[in-house]
């Protein structure tokens, strides 16, 4: 097997410490988007896990949503369900709380523990991929074992 980057390694590493036998799989082409992901996967794009940080106005702290490849976030939805009004987080904050770079955040791993919301939609396949660390990496796992390591809230975020 391939030598992982450090950071897939951190996730893979952590996947065997939650009992799990998912494997990262790190692709030469970029997995950055989720047509990409699904590109290299050879899946539907709705079974890509998008890992989208986002920042309470008030409290700044950090809510991650864990979409369909095929949604877009209803940030509205969001702030109802965090209890007030979110943004987008940029960059560095994505990165100070995750510690991961956009493009390859995975669902698991990060550096703050985070309110996390997962897509409804993502319950309809057998099979789902998330990234794995880098904007190249990608795991396959369950929509079930995605909701039991992250102990996300199952919601409509479209």
């Amino acid at each position: 097997m391939p030598t992982l980057s450090p950071s897939a390694q951190k996730i893979q590493d952590l996947l065997h410490s939650f009992g799990y036998n998912y494997v990262v799989i790190e692709h030469a082409e970029s997995t950055r988007t989720a047509q990409e992901a699904a590109d290299r996967a050879g899946c539907e794009l709705g079974q890509i896990v998008k890992s989208l940080i986002f920042q309470g106005k008030t409290s700044g702290k950090p809510i991650l949503v864990l979409t369909s490849g095929a949604n877009r976030v209803d940030e509205k939805r969001i702030s109802e369900y965090a209890g007030e009004p979110i943004k987008r987080a940029d960059v560095d904050f994505v990165r100070s709380t995750t510690g991961f770079a956009i493009g390859g955040v995975p669902p698991i791993g990060h550096n703050h523990k985070m309110e996390t919301y997962l897509d409804e939609d993502l319950n309809q396949y057998l099979v789902v991929w998330a990234a794995a660390g880098t904007p190249n990496a990608i795991f396959e796992l369950t929509p079930s074992d995605l909701q039991k390591m992250t102990n996300g809230k199952t919601v409509q975020v479209k």
